[in-house]
């Protein structure tokens, strides 16, 4: 792996957020001032069909990604600030291995992403 290849797995390793590949370019150039957004977009795909960077498509016309979770998460989208909200929930889990099962089927893998406007202040209260 070359030098700037490095700097692109380290930006998105360092990430706590879901960066586009913008995003992934502007941190990189903190590291290395030389490297284009050619060889980002170049890194990040190859990061990706090695299975080492996941892509997430959150609605709002970008590609977002983030390294390849060690332990399974869902997403909650904030759609009016764009902050990504990762979440387990077990109920959640079970429901969909349950159906799956209901349906004859042994659940493998699932992605779930809930789209959310935050609730008026005096409803959240």
């Amino acid at each position: 792996m070359t030098a700037q290849r490095q700097v692109v797995a380290e930006v998105l390793s360092d990430a706590d957020d879901h960066p586009d590949v913008v995003e992934v370019h502007r941190r990189a150039l903190l590291l290395d001032p030389q490297i284009s957004v050619a060889t980002v977009y170049r890194t990040v795909r190859l990061l990706e069909e090695t299975g080492v960077v996941e892509r997430h498509d959150f609605r709002d016309g970008r590609s977002r990604y983030e390294e390849t979770p060690a332990n399974h998460h869902d997403h909650l989208i904030d759609l009016t600030s764009g902050l990504v909200i990762e979440f387990l929930d077990e109920e959640i889990e079970a429901l969909q291995e349950a159906v799956a099962r209901r349906l004859g089927y042994r659940l493998v893998g699932h992605r779930l992403e809930l789209y959310a406007q935050p609730l008026p202040r005096s409803v959240a209260d």
